[in-house]
């Protein structure tokens, strides 16, 4: 197991190499960089002028140069202006040269300054994944209980009436868009002229104009049902109909197989060979497919965080492609490739402690 998990690691860090060096080409090619350079200075700016400004801030150096820097492997760009002031990527503003680091990169924990927020990449990363975090740990908390239980009903008995209506159900929210229903769930929940809203109010239900908020803004710093739970429940459906059809077709492969038949025939009772025999096999599909979440959970709430105005990790994202911040972005992409990786590491090692017939040398 342990050189299992080494070349795992070894492939992780491999990947990861490659996948943030061709988002690091991406970002800096030389229109992105034209863009950069006259947001930063001026928008009339000549081609010379632009050329030069690339220049005095390293954007003008190799490639495979500036990523080492940005890597934190090669040493940081330094340049002196013509009234001898010397500025460099590791020279913090009013610092000494020679009182700066030579190596300033992601593995220093540098991880550039956000042309946009005017602050630490770190930072801004930093504070917007705790709530994005917090979005999805509620989702998981709704979303992966309600679809191993429409699984499990579904698969129990396969083609009678409620697996049928389960893996309908199941499919119309899969087939169903975020921004789609998401959009329902504000006209009909959050909107002050909605059939419901104006009906709750009639009869005295509900003490505000609407019974949910179609905003998440205020989720940021108080989370409530009524701010919360249209965001959460906006992801969580789309999510949970893929779940419980993995559920349900690795529950109705389990309960054909050869000992689930020996059980019945014992005369044990139906729901002890479901719970003791056949839910522990039916999970170790769902269980890679419930790890697969977590990435497309970090990238999938850009669309809902955008249409509730909830300030986290998919927001950020949206902000940081929408004005051309280089720097962000590339804290981005290291955020989601590093949750991709470690997610798929936890379901490999996981997959082989649920299933005894794999082995791994």
């Amino acid at each position: 197991m342990a050189i299992f998990i080494l070349r795992r690691l070894g492939m992780m860090i491999l990947t990861a190499l490659c996948l943030t060096f061709i988002v690091f080409w991406l970002t800096n090619l030389y229109p992105n960089l034209e863009k950069l350079a006259k947001s930063e200075g001026n928008f009339r700016m000549s081609e010379e002028q632009v050329q030069s400004w690339l220049d005095k801030n390293g954007h003008g150096d190799p490639l495979l140069v500036k990523y080492g820097r940005w890597l934190g492997v090669a040493p940081g760009w330094v340049y002196e202006d013509e009234d001898g002031t010397v500025r460099g990527r590791c020279i913090a503003p009013g610092a000494a040269p020679e009182d700066s680091a030579t190596y300033c990169g992601i593995l220093q924990g540098y991880w550039g300054f956000s042309t946009v927020f005017k602050e630490n990449v770190g930072t801004i990363i930093a504070e917007r994944l705790s709530l994005t975090g917090k979005l999805m740990f509620w989702v998981m908390v709704l979303m992966v209980p309600s679809a191993l239980l429409l699984g499990v009903l579904a698969g129990m008995r396969e083609g009678s009436r409620l697996d049928r209506s389960l893996s309908t159900f199941s499919i119309a929210s899969t087939a169903t868009p975020e921004y789609v229903s998401g959009v329902i769930f504000i006209a009909v929940f959050a909107a002050s002229a909605s059939p419901l809203n104006q009906w709750l109010k009639e009869n005295g239900l509900i003490e505000g104009r609407t019974l949910f908020k179609g905003t998440a803004t205020s989720a940021m710093e108080n989370a409530t049902l009524e701010n919360f739970l249209l965001p959460v429940l906006t992801i969580a459906l789309y999510g949970m109909g893929y779940i419980a059809r993995m559920t349900r077709a690795s529950m109705a492969e389990v309960m054909t197989s050869q000992y689930i038949r020996t059980a019945r025939l014992k005369g044990q009772s139906f729901g002890n060979i479901v719970v003791k025999h056949a839910l522990r096999n039916a999970l170790i599909a769902p269980f890679t497919v419930i790890m697969l979440q977590f990435p497309w959970l970090l990238n999938g709430v850009v669309i809902v965080e955008t249409l509730f105005n909830y300030k986290g990790f998919g927001w950020t994202l949206v902000q940081a492609a929408g004005n051309n911040d280089i720097e962000l972005l590339l804290g981005c992409s290291v955020v989601a490739v590093v949750v991709v990786l470690v997610t798929q590491l936890i379901s490999d090692v996981g997959y082989v402690f649920l299933n005894p017939r794999i082995r791994v040398t």
